[in-house]
């Protein structure tokens, strides 16, 4: 009788360990996110399955919606996010532009002495700033310039002043005592700060029918820190491409130019995944006609792919690159791409600054943007997906 009652049981715990070992490999078999054209059926597999309420349509190509994985069908065991996408088409970017951009609240980038009869003296650092904090205001008014900054400290007559900072994500105060400096003859914190920056990138698309447009693929970041830098307002502009300082193992190239007219454009945001904005004065290459569908990260395939970028005045040119390793990122570095086109690698050494945000497009469709270059070899680097960008847009 023993071997009829111990069957049971060990059947029984070989189910329970077979259901252990199911719920375990949830993220192997559904991610916690994926990306659905409005129109597309649910992914379901042998085990999993995604319980198909009836769903929302979308008010804007990246809405996102809720739904619950169930095992068998029957078993609940993890919420999945839905990214829903219409059948959107987008103008592939590929030409260089500027972008000037000041930020929200001024960075300190470094503290200095001023020369005072009583001796040397750091006023900001003594009170408990520090690198890379940012000033949003000095009593009651917010800054918007590093010249607004000494204007107001130049005034005080050294009367203690009250800093508003953010460090990281939390807002504090500091009094700080503005000293007069000898030299000259100003009251002075002895603190350097930025308002602004600029650089080149390259637009990675542009919708004709709204004028909205995103380039680089990545944020602009301080360059000590890595951190985003927060927008307050900014602008683009045309940019003249004079030269290309080829890439090498080790040193990245860069693409040399300037900015060669007035705004041509809003930038709104700077995010982890590039910047957007609109553009107010369109590119030739910018209409109907030009725009090409979109292909989600499911869509995408290791091989052969295009990417467009400008490198001279002869504007925006195709090279072949193979893309490969393609995760499931949501970061900007969702695949490996190789430079396989021997006019670049000639030209620039692979990737270089400045090519950011060029955009990536494989059997007809618009995949992603270039990202970042392999400082080891530049003739490899990274991508992002377009639906990350256009997540990110909103």
């Amino acid at each position: 009788m023993k071997p009829t009652k111990i069957l049971p049981l060990k059947v029984a715990l070989s189910w329970l360990l077979i259901l252990i070992m199911l719920l375990g490999t949830t993220d192997y078999w559904i991610d916690d996110t994926i990306s659905l054209r409005i129109d597309e059926a649910f992914p379901t597999t042998a085990l999993f399955e995604i319980e198909a309420n009836e769903k929302t349509l979308a008010a804007s190509t990246h809405e996102r919606t809720s739904y619950t994985a169930r095992l068998f069908g029957i078993l609940p065991v993890k919420n999945v996010t839905v990214r829903w996408f219409d059948n959107v088409k987008l103008c592939p970017g590929g030409m260089a532009f500027g972008a000037k951009m000041f930020t929200d609240g001024l960075i300190v980038v470094g503290f200095s002495e001023v020369d005072c009869e009583a001796g040397s003296k750091q006023p900001a650092y003594e009170a408990g700033i520090r690198m890379h904090d940012v000033i949003l205001k000095i009593n009651d008014t917010n800054l918007t310039s590093a010249a607004q900054l000494s204007e107001i400290v130049e005034k005080s007559g050294g009367s203690p002043l009250d800093f508003t900072v953010r460090r990281n994500d939390a807002e504090m105060h500091y009094t700080v005592l503005p000293s007069l400096s000898i030299s000259e003859q100003a009251y002075k914190t002895g603190m350097w700060v930025k308002d602004n920056t600029a650089g080149i990138g390259t637009v990675t698309f542009v919708d004709p029918k709204t004028g909205s447009f995103a380039g680089l693929g990545h944020g602009i970041c301080d360059t000590e820190t890595g951190a985003l830098l927060p927008l307050s307002r900014g602008m683009i502009a045309n940019v003249s491409i004079t030269g290309v300082r080829r890439g090498t193992a080790g040193v990245p190239g860069e693409l040399q130019g300037y900015f060669s007219s007035g705004k041509i454009g809003t930038l709104l945001g700077n995010t982890s995944a590039g910047v957007y904005g609109i553009i107010t004065e369109f590119p030739k290459s910018v209409s109907a006609d030009t725009a090409i569908p979109i292909a989600l990260k499911n869509e995408i395939k290791d091989g052969a792919a295009k990417l467009y970028c400008t490198l001279d005045e002869s504007g925006v040119c195709a090279y072949d690159v193979t893309i490969k390793k393609i995760r499931n990122a949501s970061d900007n570095k969702c695949m490996e791409i190789t430079v396989t086109d021997p006019v670049l690698i000639e030209k620039t050494g692979g990737i270089v600054q400045g090519m950011s945000g060029s955009p990536i497009i494989q059997d007809g469709k618009l995949i992603g943007a270039v990202t970042h270059v392999l400082i080891s070899d530049p003739a490899k680097g990274y991508g992002i997906f377009i639906e990350n960008m256009l997540d990110a847009a909103g």
